[in-house]
């Protein structure tokens, strides 16, 4: 397991929750507008991780003060030993929020089943004709980030769809077909994109305003209603 650090406390990262945030290092995507691009790249990213001595002599130490782990990333879901940090996790006390690109459904499902994740968050990138360019892989077979998806429509655990929406690489028609895509979602979150400095390829990309956002969100709600605007 590649634990790059450790943010800790967040009261956004797990909806209310008082948590902090676990960053795995890697990633399978290279979506252009990947504000890590410091977990990403295999050429920038720093050999020096905490021990899972660290990880959980921290938490331990703040059981009581925060009650929820956001484990996110990079993917967290590249590392095969995800499931056994998440199971020492529980068995501290904490509530688990896992981040994914819903790549691998085969981890996702047996974290799920195994009910050591109480809320997931999973990316929706774009419209499914528009994936392979959102992400950075033009062949992308979206076979997996589809049964992902169809896996938390089925309700099995608490969690959430989120698309950030950039100006260069997202439409008000793609977004409406990434709305058709998770028709049934409990919750769906359009995030503003914000520019942090550490892009993958930042070239051309920009935010929609609020009022954009709006009128985005809008357009969406008509195939889920639950859709919201996040980060403005």
């Amino acid at each position: 397991m590649q634990i790059s650090g450790i943010q800790k406390l967040t009261l956004l990262d797990y909806p209310g929750t008082v948590a902090c945030t676990m960053f795995t290092s890697g990633c399978n995507f290279r979506c252009p507008f990947c504000h890590n691009a410091l977990l990403v790249l295999p050429d920038r990213i720093e050999d020096s991780f905490l021990t899972e001595d660290e990880v959980m002599g921290f938490l331990k130490k703040r059981f009581g003060v925060l009650d929820g782990v956001a484990v996110t990333g990079g993917e967290p879901l590249i590392h095969a030993d995800m499931p056994q940090l998440l199971e020492k996790i529980k068995a501290i006390g904490y509530k688990i929020k896992l981040d994914t690109n819903g790549s691998n459904p085969k981890l996702l499902r047996e974290i799920v089943e195994a009910g050591l994740v109480d809320r997931v968050a999973m990316d929706i990138k774009n419209s499914p004709a528009a994936y392979g360019e959102t992400i950075g892989i033009s062949d992308f077979d979206i076979t997996k980030v589809e049964e992902s998806k169809n896996l938390l429509l089925q309700g099995k655990v608490e969690y959430e769809f989120r698309t950030t929406v950039v100006k260069g690489i997202h439409t008000r028609e793609s977004l409406v077909e990434a709305a058709k895509w998770i028709q049934g979602a409990n919750e769906y979150y359009l995030q503003q994109f914000k520019d942090s400095g550490d892009l993958i390829l930042p070239e051309g990309l920009g935010a929609y305003d609020k009022e954009e956002m709006t009128e985005l969100c809008d357009a969406v709600r008509r195939y889920v209603p639950s859709a919201q605007i996040r980060g403005v």
